[in-house]
């Protein structure tokens, strides 16, 4: 199965789970508040800021650019940048992106 293939797994598995159309931010979304370990009935706009920032932090961490640093008094991750990210130009990002988004899925066995 080439990254194509598993990329539209990834969206088809969250689109079937959450009953809508998944963009990337929704997915980062989901990641993030996954990671996160607290689900609540909404989050503010700066939280899910927050928690899309902590989703891109954690998939960037398998390859070095991002180190957990520890929790804050909340209970949410802080993240530090340990090297800079390799992107060009948009669709370079979004690739890498979409690289590491198939990568958590298969390591943390979600389809």
């Amino acid at each position: 199965m080439d990254a194509n293939e598993k990329w539209r797994l990834v969206v088809n598995r969250l689109e079937d789970q959450f009953g809508k159309k998944m963009d990337m931010n929704a997915i980062l979304l989901v990641i993030g508040i996954r990671e996160l370990g607290q689900l609540k009935e909404s989050f503010t706009k700066e939280e899910k800021v927050r928690l899309m920032h902590i989703a891109v932090c954690r998939l960037f961490s398998s390859s070095g650019y991002y180190e957990l640093r520890g929790h804050n008094y909340r209970g949410w991750p802080q993240w530090e940048k340990v090297n800079d990210l390799p992107f060009g130009d948009v669709f370079e990002q979004e690739t890498l992106l979409r690289q590491h988004i198939i990568s958590y899925f298969e390591d943390e066995e979600l389809f």
